[in-house]
Order: C-alpha cells, then sequence, then structure tokens
C-alpha cells in the first residue's frame, strides 16, 4: 500500500514538473513577456531589499543642511533630492515596496471575489447567475474612478483602504471570464464522472472545475496588478494616497509643485510607474500564449 502511495506522489511530481517545464518551454517563446517578468522581477527584488540597499532614510528631512534642498543627481545622491532634501533614490527603492505591494494586494482580492461569484454564477446559472451577472453590470456601469475617489475621500486614504477598495471595484472583469469558463467547463467527462461519483456542488466547483477555469482569470490578473498601480498613482497624484507611505504616485504628488526646477522629480517615478504597467501588459499576454497555445496556432 505504502509503496504504490509513494509511486502516485512521484508520478504526480514528475507530471508537475513536466507541465511546469513546457509552461515555461511556451512562455519565454514571447519575449516582450520575458523582458516584463525581468522588469518585475527587478522592480520585486529592489522592494523586498529596499530596507538593505537604501543609501539613506527615505522619510529624513533635512531642511538645514547647505546644498540638500532641490540637489541635483551627483554620486553621493544619483537621483538627486527633492524639495525637503530627501534622497530621491532610496523613496524610489521603498516607492516600489508600496507600490507593487498594492498593485498585488488588489489583483488578490479581485481573484478571489471575481473567482467566488464567477463560479457560483456559471456552475448553478438559472436565478443565481441572472441576480449575480446584474450585480457585476451594475458594477461595470458606474465609473470606477469616480467610485474609488468618492469611498477613499469618505473612508480616509490609508494604504490598506486604498488596496481594498481597487480590489473591491475591479473583480467584475474576473467575474465573467470565470463564469464563461464554467459554463464551457461544467458539461465535462470528469464533471459528470465527479457528479456520479457523489461529490458535492463546492467539491466539484473548486476542486474539479475552478483549477481548470481560473487560467484566464489569471492572464486578467498580471494586467490588474498594472491598473492598480496605475489607479494608486492616480489617487496619489490628487492627493488622496496614503501621506504616511511612500510610493511612486505619491513622489509624484510631491513634484508636481516643483516640476520646473527639479524635473528629475517628475521623471523616475514616472518611469517606473510606465514600465512596471507595461511589464505587467506584457507579462500577461504571454501568459494567454503559454497557457492557450491552441489559440498561437490558430
Amino acid at each position: 500500500m505504502k509503496s504504490t502511495g509513494t509511486q502516485s506522489i512521484a508520478r504526480y511530481m514528475r507530471g508537475t514538473r513536466k507541465s511546469a517545464v513546457e509552461f515555461w518551454r511556451r512562455f519565454r517563446k514571447n519575449r516582450a513577456g520575458v523582458l516584463g517578468l525581468c522588469v518585475v522581477a527587478f522592480f520585486t527584488v529592489i522592494g523586498l531589499l529596499a530596507p538593505v540597499i537604501s543609501p539613506h532614510d527615505p522619510y529624513k528631512i533635512n531642511l538645514y543642511e547647505a546644498g540638500l534642498i532641490y540637489a541635483p543627481p551627483s554620486n553621493q545622491y544619483p537621483l538627486g533630492t527633492d524639495q525637503f532634501g530627501r534622497d530621491v533614490l532610496s523613496r524610489m527603492l521603498w516607492g516600489s515596496r508600496i507600490s507593487l505591494f498594492i498593485g498585488f494586494v488588489s489583483a488578490g482580492i479581485a481573484v478571489v471575489i471575481g473567482s467566488a461569484l464567477g463560479s457560483l454564477a456559471g456552475y448553478y446559472g438559472g436565478r443565481v447567475d441572472e441576480i449575480l451577472m446584474r450585480i457585476v453590470d451594475i458594477f461595470l456601469t458606474i465609473p470606477t474612478f469616480f467610485l474609488i475617489l468618492l469611498i477613499v475621500a469618505v473612508f480616509g486614504a490609508s494604504i490598506w483602504n486604498v488596496m481594498i477598495v481597487i480590489g473591491l471595484t475591479i473583480w467584475p472583469g474576473t467575474a465573467r471570464l470565470v463564469r464563461a469558463e464554467f459554463l464551457s467547463f461544467k458539461q465535462e467527462p470528469f464533471v459528470e464522472a465527479a457528479t456520479v461519483a457523489g461529490a458535492g456542488d463546492f467539491h466539484i466547483m473548486f476542486r474539479e472545475i475552478l483549477p481548470n477555469a481560473i487560467f484566464p482569470a489569471i492572464v486578467n490578473a498580471s494586467m490588474q496588478v498594472g491598473s492598480a498601480i496605475m489607479t494608486e498613482s492616480s489617487l496619489s497624484f490628487l492627493g488622496l494616497g496614503d501621506p504616511n507611505q511612500v510610493s511612486w504616485g505619491w513622489m509624484l504628488n510631491d513634484a508636481m509643485k516643483s516640476f520646473r526646477r527639479a524635473v528629475w522629480l517628475t521623471v523616475f517615478p514616472g518611469i517606473a510607474i510606465t514600465l512596471s504597467v507595461i511589464a505587467f501588459n506584457l507579462i500577461g499576454d504571454a501568459l494567454n500564449d503559454a497557457l492557450n497555445p491552441h489559440l498561437k496556432e490558430r
């Protein structure tokens, strides 16, 4: 019995490893996607290592030290300083930490909510599907950014409020994708086999169908991370971000008052936001090609 169980686990691990190798082989064919992955990996690493590699305290104000107000890029301050004498490079490193964290958590919230509601709608159909899809339609008709502005203005602009609000407003797209996949998968033989075997609805939904239906949501989530970063940057630029945290958007808000005097305050966070958003979209395209190879063949 133990030998059979061990052999089954070994076969499963070999199959998983083979699938991962095949996925990576297809993914790396998309050079733009690999480039996007490298950009995201770079920002993620410097964000995680920000407490270690930052040359200066990103929050330290140096108003009384000569030459540190609007200091241009130099050997001591490679990206210059801002109107308070704070090191822009250190703030960029810490900003990547906050901006990416907001993007990943917001997209994660959207995936959880959208997958759950899309699964219920697609599996049960009928009245359940009708009610849930009308809720989705209502959310899709609401101007999302203005809703986020309103909620953040009312409940405060803490980093957690921003993440939760963004996640709660971008889930409808995921719900539609998962629902569509459920509608196509729930008539498959493996679902009928699970039903005949006596499996419950939740087992069939979340153990049988969802693992096969989640791939479009994963592709969409990679793009939602970039969208969440852009949304947070826009909120911070308008002064509705968390003032106690360094993010690329909040750096742009600070730079707005000093654009003509210190252009580097705008250029570096602007480039970082642009690169990260483009990178996540490139990754999404590559994931779509890797997870749906038949589409590429057509």
